[in-house]
């Protein structure tokens, strides 16, 4: 049989100049998204990774049944109360979406969610008095992509306005459906970004819109009732490194609009016991300054809470008037800390919730409140090494308990309820894993690799236990899956994956690379791993692999590494720098042509991540170091590990055009290359839409993964 011929991208140059320096592109042209041949190109590369991996066939559907075998299929989330409701969502099995439903409040003092019965079936009610708010598989229905960008209740709860995708371009319309009758009303609104927001009178709704550069810069109210071309342009941003972005706060009485870049913020406020007063600036904008407002009532005041940086890298908690405020005036409740990073709190009638970390940890951190102010102050406690803790799903200011997820990578996704007035925390339910899972059976550490510069790099591994034994007793190593991001400050906590029991399973573990651009270690880990520290997150993530080598973890031939999105030019970067470490590597929709991306301001998103990249069209300093790393810019004529690049076709964050240059260089260029370029053109930065399309589209990335591994 005929081995499958790779397609073969025409080089046709592009020459282009920055700050005296010239740059030869012989791919650029693949950016036209309309011209056939670059489609029917894209069609090829499909083509042809599908005929490289059809061995792999047989083993991508075991995996995609041994998922759906750990899965129940039909299932539903804890409901959560909000208002005189406990909403919750439902999972069918057979079904690619689920849907939203809710039923009263029966007992207004009792803040227990019901319970479904055991045996309840796709076709009949979770529970009593059970009504449906969106059926998601009817939405989907004709449409080869769908994503419910948001859903939102009415303050009287009798409107549901909800926004769709069926593009995976992430420009959302927005419909508003009238619970009583199940008619949709005659608004609609059109190029969303996201959901919507209620004002307390539940008579407008606010929204946010994109500029050309897919910067959310315009929020909207529009009045029920009337056409879109009538709503009110409430707020322009025209800094083109800022966002725009509005919420209400927990409390119903404000709506508060956000204006931020990665730097720095700025708020407005809406009191809706004052509307005429119209949105006032909290604090003006001070460059490199960052805070976001809440509201509480401290000791019988209203309040806003400010967590902010003008202390401190990692944040301090501040009370302010509910006035416009300069930050020399903002009182402390928790002060500035080196150890310990805030990142985020959730204010309640009768206490608040910081979410921190420390020592590269999650915590949360409860203060009570009393008639004279905070009571008391202290951490829920948990008693894994390694775990991630978050609180969420907790619409109602009045609430005595906290809702919060726990898991670690051998703990599956848990929700429990901390009472605050008692100090019990109840599981409610913990993700169900069929076919007898037992967290027992495997085995998680926290690691720590040297970086080239001394600094300790957390690592977080998760194997079976016992993978690792050898004769006689020893430890060997194991094949590994090393994931990693490093940018945003997004931190990679521990996570558990019913997908990822198919590595370990099979013998493989799998390691998080806690590499600096991400905020695992506090606003310096930021600091260290962006714009001219970049190379440290590269480094790091190398000094990782290494560590697994010659600790005895992993070796070379069978250590893959994995990565997307931002984690996709990490891919890119180590795979110019040490290729020699790993035998494969995955890198999902990919940001490998960063240079090309931060040079040109009219593509999406370039203006505003000048303050997490640098402007290299502005500043020659800035070009030179993006250049030296940039992964399209330095494939070399040596032999790469094999190579799974990933993307979309409708990506709007990272065009595909970035991962179908990168592959068309390094097949022109790399000794011997192995490289596989997958594009799904009917999806969006998310990829496919529908869990078991998902599904499918996992099986296949790991199938390639155990093959690189020899477990295939």
């Amino acid at each position: 049989m005929t081995a499958p011929v790779p397609p073969v991208a025409p080089a046709r140059p592009v020459t282009t100049e920055h700050h005296g320096r010239t740059r030869v592109d012989a791919y650029e042209w693949l950016r036209d998204k309309e011209s056939p041949e670059v489609v029917a190109h894209l069609e090829a590369e499909n083509a042809y990774t599908e005929a490289r991996t059809e061995h792999l066939a047989g083993l991508r559907q075991t995996i995609f049944e041994e998922i759906k075998a750990r899965t129940r299929e039909t299932d539903l989330s804890v409901p959560t109360r909000n208002r005189g409701h406990w909403y919750y969502a439902r999972s069918f099995e057979g079904r690619e979406y689920g849907a939203s439903c809710r039923v009263p409040v029966i007992d207004p003092e009792d803040w227990s969610p019901p319970v479904p019965a055991e045996d309840a079936s796709v076709d009949e009610p979770a529970l009593p008095g059970e009504e449906l708010l969106l059926d998601l598989n009817q939405l989907a229905e004709g449409h080869d992509f769908f994503s419910l960008g948001g859903s939102s209740i009415s303050p009287d709860e009798t409107l549901l306005a909800y926004s769709t995708d069926v593009k995976g371009d992430e420009r959302y319309t927005v419909r508003i459906l009238d619970l009583g009758t199940r008619e949709l009303l005659p608004d609609v609104i059109e190029g969303v970004l996201g959901g919507v927001t209620w004002d307390r009178a539940g008579e407008n709704v606010y929204y946010s819109t994109v500029d050309e550069s897919w910067r959310s810069d315009k929020i909207w109210r529009h009045a029920l009732g009337t056409s879109q071309d009538d709503d009110e342009l409430v707020h322009h941003e025209t800094d083109g490194r800022f966002f725009v972005g509005l919420g209400r706060t927990r409390s119903d009485r404000f709506l508060v609009i956000a204006s931020g870049s990665k730097t720095t913020s700025e708020y407005r406020f809406l009191d809706a016991d004052e509307p005429d007063a119209g949105f006032r600036l909290f604090c003006k904008r001070q460059e490199g300054v960052e805070y976001s407002l809440e509201h509480a009532v401290i000791a019988g005041q209203d309040r806003f809470l400010v967590l902010h940086n003008a202390t401190g890298p990692d944040f301090e908690l501040a009370a302010a008037p509910i006035a416009p405020t300069p930050s020399s005036q903002w009182q402390p409740l928790i002060a500035h800390d080196p150890a310990t990073r805030l990142e985020d709190v959730d204010a309640f009638a009768g206490h608040l919730v910081v979410h921190q970390r420390s020592q590269g940890l999650t915590q949360l951190r409860i203060l009570e409140l009393g008639e004279a102010g905070v009571s008391d102050d202290y951490l829920v406690e948990f008693d894994a090494p390694v775990y991630t803790v978050g609180s969420g799903g907790n619409p109602s200011f009045i609430q005595p308990t906290v809702r919060l997820g726990y898991t670690t990578m051998a703990v599956p996704a848990s929700i429990y309820d901390y009472d605050v007035r008692t100090r019990e925390l109840v599981l409610r339910r913990r993700t169900p894993v069929l076919g007898g899972y037992d967290p027992a059976d495997y085995e998680e550490h926290r690691l720590w690799a040297s970086a080239d510069d001394g600094e300790q790099v957390p690592i977080s591994i998760v194997a079976r236990r016992g993978s690792r034994e050898g004769v006689g007793g020893g430890t060997g190593p194991v094949p590994v899956l090393l994931y990693g991001y490093g940018a945003y400050e997004a931190s990679i906590d521990p996570y558990f994956s019913v997908a990822r029991l198919s590595l370990l399973d099979r013998g493989a573990a799998f390691a998080i690379a806690h590499v600096r651009g991400g905020g695992e270690l506090g606003r310096r880990w930021y600091d260290d791993g962006k714009m001219m520290h970049k190379q440290n997150t590269f480094s790091d993530f190398i000094a990782c692999a290494r560590h697994l080598v010659d600790t005895g973890w992993a070796t070379p031939e069978t250590l893959v590494a994995e990565g997307a999105s931002a984690g996709g030019l990490l891919m890119g970067a180590v795979a110019n720098q040490a290729p020699e470490l790993f035998g494969g590597i995955v890198a999902g929709v990919p940001f490998v042509d960063n240079l090309t991306t931060m040079l040109d301001a009219t593509l999406p998103l370039t203006v505003t991540e000048y303050d997490e990249w640098g402007n290299p069209e502005a500043d020659p300093e800035v070009y030179d170091y993006i250049a030296g790393y940039a992964p399209y810019d330095n494939v070399a004529a040596v032999r790469y590990p094999p190579i799974l690049a990933e993307t979309s076709f409708n990506d709007t964050r990272v065009l595909y055009v970035e991962p179908a240059k990168w592959v068309a260089r390094l097949r022109a260029t790399a000794v011997e290359p192995d490289v596989l370029l997958r594009i799904e053109m009917a999806a969006g930065h998310g990829g496919v839409s529908g869990r078991y399309k998902a599904w499918h589209d996992r099986a296949f990335s790991l199938a390639w993964i155990l093959d690189r591994m020899r477990l295939a």
